[in-house]
């Protein structure tokens, strides 16, 4: 019974080997894109490639594992959705004020540490931030957004800054 049971999974995975996401990315409009449209600076745009395009950019270079189901259904779903959010390949498309949102959001993303993903940096080590690039990009996303939304890096409303002890002191 169990040499069945090991026999249909193991046909199982072979079957579904054949159902496979389209892993073809989006073409991309340099006018649209990032570099151009709001030209980070070349440190900040290196720790964004390396941390944040394989979700939020047409972009994404795809590794051997995205080529064997189930695993290829799990990351197109992260990276439709990655860029659903967030796309530096089309943020020129977005008025002033949507970009200025987003940036903002993606700004306390990253401060907070949801961002990126810790499902994606055990598979990629080089995208694990230190403080300071952490601090580079959210100083840049709120620059880049007018600061609207944004989170600071530090002062008043750091994490642990005035605003957070003035809330605690008023509970």
């Amino acid at each position: 019974m169990k040499k069945i049971i090991g026999f249909a999974l193991l046909g199982i995975l072979v079957v579904i080997q054949f159902i496979r996401p389209n892993f073809t990315n989006p073409p991309v409009d340099q006018a649209l894109d990032i570099r151009q449209v709001l030209q980070p600076p070349a440190d900040v745009h290196a720790i964004l490639k390396g941390a944040c395009y394989d979700c939020h950019s047409n972009e994404t270079q795809y590794p051997w594992y995205s080529q064997v189901s189930p695993v290829s259904w799990w990351l197109a779903g992260h990276i439709r959705e990655g860029r659903e959010h967030l796309n530096f390949s089309t943020i020129g498309s977005l008025t002033q004020s949507d970009r200025s949102e987003i940036l903002g959001e993606a700004a306390e993303e990253v401060q907070q540490g949801g961002m990126p993903l810790a499902s994606y940096t055990w598979t990629h080590p080089a995208a694990r931030l230190s403080a300071t690039q952490r601090d580079l990009v959210v100083t840049w996303l709120n620059a880049r957004g007018a600061g609207e939304g944004g989170v600071e890096t530090s002062g008043k409303n750091a994490p642990g800054g005035v605003a957070e002890q003035e809330h605690e002191d008023n509970d």
